[in-house]
């Protein structure tokens, strides 16, 4: 009795450790959908890691938490989004996904956060492009040169311009509070 229970726990591990060494694929995957990015990281509870998508199209964001608990954010508004402001998220406890749909502005703003109900949380994002989408071809973004293929203009960089004028607003403001200190000092 105790070499079959014996034999039985040891296949038990083998069979965990063969999963944990080549965990499987998602079958879940179109053939349409093409692999750009692999992503691995760690976040500590309550902090934010922060990625930026340029991809024009479509986008899917296939991200698992390997351990711990990881939620994805993703807005086209901001380069920094949270819970607090986002687009678009996903917060389960296991497998996260988030479509972006090819309208985004990009770039796109990505946060993951580190559920505080773990120290500390790994992931894996897969970042795919769906190219079953097709493009308009009177997008504002696209046109075709004389060869016939696709080019798209650089993104627009409003961020960048909004913290230029932001920065502009306050040089002029503390520049105006200095000579009203001095006139009444």
């Amino acid at each position: 009795m105790m070499p079959s229970c014996s034999a039985l726990v040891i296949a038990l591990l083998l069979s965990q450790a063969r999963g944990f060494l080549n965990p499987p694929e998602d079958d879940n995957i179109p053939n349409e959908w093409v692999l750009l990015h692999v992503v691995q990281g760690h976040i500590g509870a309550g902090n934010y890691s922060y990625l930026r998508l340029n991809h024009d199209g479509r986008i899917i964001l296939h991200m698992q938490s390997l351990k711990g608990d990881a939620d994805l954010y993703v807005s086209d508004k901001t380069l920094r989004p949270s819970f607090d402001t986002y687009k678009l998220q996903s917060v389960t406890c296991g497998q996260d996904v988030v479509v972006v749909p090819g309208d985004f502005t990009r770039p796109v703003g990505i946060g993951i956060y580190g559920h505080p109900s773990h120290k500390e949380s790994e992931f894996e994002m897969r970042v795919f492009y769906d190219q079953t989408v097709l493009q308009d071809p009177f997008d504002k973004g696209s046109y075709s040169s004389d060869d016939g293929f696709k080019k798209t203009k650089p993104p627009q960089a409003a961020e960048e311009d909004f913290q230029e004028e932001e920065s502009i607003f306050w040089t002029i403001l503390i520049g105006l509070l200095k000579i009203i200190l001095e006139i009444l000092f």
